[in-house]
């Protein structure tokens, strides 16, 4: 069997590793094993918890930083009564995916232990869990949902993972800054992973108001974003140009679009607008932020949801599915932006003179 690169390797590990908002402790763990191999790196850490890493040394261009979260739709535990256990739900999945869904329960050693979803609150988002066997799960403990070992890895050229969202987009960015920092060129590139997201973007408000992003910062906000008809999985990463709630920075959405295309390279352009991303918090606060994402299956862990909101299919969940080649071409896409950002001008406008220019004469 070829030994899988390192970003694929990364990418596994990732996407395995417990974590919920509030609760991303264990990936932060991670992260920080793999600066510690990499000192020419700068961990920054602000108030809210938020991690900015930059290359060490003096920058001169426009910083171009790429934004993923560091956490995933999960449980977490607020009480135990034997083999019962109450937990707060973070993140956003339809109630029906919760009825008898099987559950494992991360303990403070890091080993997983069975339960089942006894019952399911929506309006306030708890759920208690009946534990197969008496477990040590304390207070804080992060449930997720349980899948077998063999639903699970690489194969046919795609990732089946209990989280992709948005695990992978840190695998990706943490793999592009590991190929920037060996270009003195590339410098300027940096990585933001925030805390929170699946709560509605709180570390990356909390980035905003705090000062953690550098002064003229072009955001590069990767997600992992539910797969449609017109954006498929293995059609290439996405530059997105908007979400459910905003239309991003258009002149920086532009001139990505530019460098992409002039790099030749495959993508696909969409609005993706399944869902919010922190590009529109970014936005919110007067950054310039656009969107890049992976397309995902099995958004949040919910198979064939229009099957099941229509009725056709009982509500199952299921590992979160992403293409290896959309993961190489995202990493890819980020190293050629950073290389090209700022010294794209608007071509389109350029465009737009020639044009007036050659036609102008019919206005008169």
């Amino acid at each position: 069997m070829t030994a899988l690169p390192a970003r694929h390797r990364w990418l596994l590990q990732l996407t395995d590793v417990p974590t919920a908002s509030g609760r991303e402790h264990r990936v932060i763990r991670w992260v920080d094993r793999w600066l510690s191999r990499r000192p020419d790196l700068v961990r920054r850490t602000d108030q809210a918890g938020n991690l900015l890493l930059t290359v060490r040394g003096r920058k001169g261009r426009q910083p171009v930083i790429a934004t993923a979260h560091l956490d995933h739709p999960a449980f977490v535990v607020t009480e135990v009564d034997g083999q019962d256990v109450d937990t707060e739900f973070r993140g956003g999945v339809m109630a029906p995916y919760f009825e008898n869904a099987p559950v494992e329960l991360i303990d403070v050693k890091g080993l997983g232990h069975q339960a089942t979803v006894v019952e399911y609150d929506p309006a306030a988002s708890v759920a208690t869990l009946r534990l197969n066997r008496a477990a040590p799960v304390r207070q804080g403990d992060v449930g997720r949902w349980r899948f077998p070992a063999r639903r699970l890895g690489i194969s046919n050229g795609l990732l089946r993972a209990r989280a992709c969202d948005d695990l992978a987009g840190v695998a990706a960015a943490l793999a592009a800054l590991d190929k920037a920092r060996k270009d003195p060129a590339l410098s300027h590139f940096a990585v933001l992973l925030t805390r929170a997201e699946e709560v509605g973007f709180v570390g990356a408000i909390a980035a905003a108001k705090l000062g953690t992003i550098p002064d003229r910062a072009m955001l590069l906000s990767i997600e992992t974003s539910r797969s449609f008809a017109d954006s498929p999985i293995g059609g290439g990463p996405i530059v997105r140009v908007g979400d459910r709630s905003t239309v991003f920075d258009s002149g920086l959405t532009n001139r990505l679009t530019e460098v992409v295309r002039a790099a030749n390279m495959p993508h696909q352009r969409k609005l993706m607008d399944g869902g919010s991303c922190e590009a529109t918090a970014f936005g919110a606060y007067g950054l310039s932020a656009t969107g890049l994402c992976l397309p995902l299956g099995n958004y949040h862990n919910m198979i064939d949801i229009d099957a099941v909101l229509s009725g056709a299919r009982p509500a199952k969940v299921g590992p979160e599915i992403v293409s290896l080649a959309d993961f190489d071409g995202l990493v890819k896409l980020m190293l050629v932006a950073a290389a090209e950002l700022d010294a794209v001008g608007s071509a389109l406008a350029n465009r737009l003179d020639d044009l007036y220019e050659a036609e102008r004469h019919i206005l008169n």
